[in-house]
């Protein structure tokens, strides 16, 4: 969800439904030394509530260092520890998915987080393992248990899996007999009705949702009404299920569009120097240009199954200001019902297995606590 899960993102969705809303991954090391693109990656909205941190780093005494940064300077409610990226830039220096493999130095970063979190809620995010013949997840979520984390939640795919096949739910209801902390199941969350269907099949606490909100933040208030619904001790009906027309749809781009615009806003983001214009007229135009750019990668993820004509699609996917994405949106045949045909199909990323990029020697010995040389020295912000 790198790139996807920014304050405008996750605005949008906590308008729609209930939920807690985790920030892009950050490395931990950017975050101490305050690499600009981290900091921004980290910045939460006024009004947001929790605020969820997802971090990830490979050495402990960095790992603490910038717990403690958090919790001193407030920037955030909730810490999310990530073990799952696949990722090979990742993971090729020993972070995401390759961590847990390493059972002494997990443990290590694990209880560095939650002894700096002091009254802040650590989690853990992890995958069943390397590969098949490497999995890892029982033992890493008693050891994030008894480090004091306040749940686990398991993507059901090993880290070779990447985002290919189907996810092995059987893995989380293993999980959830294993562990007493609660255990919260991710993967192949398509539908409030795979939320569903997945505590039933596991007995998870609660579900985590990566892919199945891109295009569709409206899944969360659609996920809202069936748990709600199971409160009640009732099945959800067909007319509570949230399946926006288009014209609603086209509402939420919009939206989406105009919160971008003004995330960019608030963060001064630079135009061209070259302008004439005033200061501020000119990051406003930059702003806009920037936020409009942004969004473009959106556009296929909300329009998929409408009817919508392929040189509409390309214009959307070009915009560059609000203008041209209200002009294209209000010649759209609005009147088209939510594509049922979709439901339940996959969304974003799709790839198939590979091998796992791991540093030189890393399957040698799984209680070497060596942090791998280098592992955190390069990196973007996140």
């Amino acid at each position: 969800m790198a790139g996807i899960t920014n304050v405008a993102f996750r605005q949008l969705c906590a308008e729609q439904g209930a939920g807690i809303y985790t920030c892009e991954m950050v490395m931990t090391r950017a975050l101490i030394e305050r690499n600009p693109k981290t900091t921004r990656m980290v910045a939460f909205g006024p009004n947001e509530s929790p605020r969820s941190l997802q971090l990830y780093g490979v050495d402990p005494v960095t790992v603490r260092k910038a717990v403690e940064m958090i919790v001193d300077e407030d920037l955030a409610d909730h810490i999310d520890m990530n073990f799952g990226c696949p990722v090979p830039r990742v993971t090729k220096k020993g972070g995401g998915s390759a961590i847990p493999y390493k059972r002494r130095l997990f443990e290590q970063i694990v209880r560095a987080a939650v002894g700096a979190a002091g009254d802040i809620p650590v989690t853990v995010k992890m995958r069943k393992g390397i590969d098949d013949d490497l999995l890892t997840y029982l033992d890493a979520g008693r050891i994030a248990q008894d480090a004091g984390v306040a749940w686990v939640a398991l993507h059901a795919r090993t880290a070779a899996q990447r985002y290919s096949g189907e996810a092995d739910w059987t893995a989380i209801a293993a999980l959830k007999q294993h562990l007493d902390v609660p255990v919260l199941g991710n993967g192949d969350i398509w539908e409030a009705t795979d939320a569903l269907r997945m505590v039933d099949e596991t007995g998870c606490d609660g579900v985590v949702v990566g892919r199945g909100c891109l295009g569709r933040p409206w899944l969360f208030a659609d996920l809202a009404a069936a748990f709600k619904a199971r409160a009640e001790g009732r099945e959800p009906r067909d007319d509570e299920r949230v399946l926006p027309h288009l014209d609603e749809v086209a509402r939420i781009m919009r939206r989406h569009a105009e919160l971008l615009v003004a995330w960019y806003t608030d963060a001064g983001e630079p135009a061209d120097e070259g302008t004439t214009l005033r200061p501020e007229k000119r990051r406003r135009i930059g702003a806009e240009e920037h936020g409009c750019t942004d969004f473009r990668k959106h556009v296929a993820w909300y329009l998929k199954g409408f009817s919508v004509g392929s040189d509409t699609r390309r214009a959307l996917a070009m915009i560059s200001s609000l203008t041209e994405l209200d002009d294209l949106l209000g010649g759209l045949d609005t009147d088209q019902p939510f594509p049922t045909s979709i439901l339940g199909q996959s969304r974003g990323r799709t790839n198939s297995p590979a091998r796992v990029q791991l540093p030189e020697g890393w399957l040698d010995d799984p209680d070497d606590d060596t942090v791998p040389s280098g592992a955190d020295l390069e990196h973007s912000g996140g």
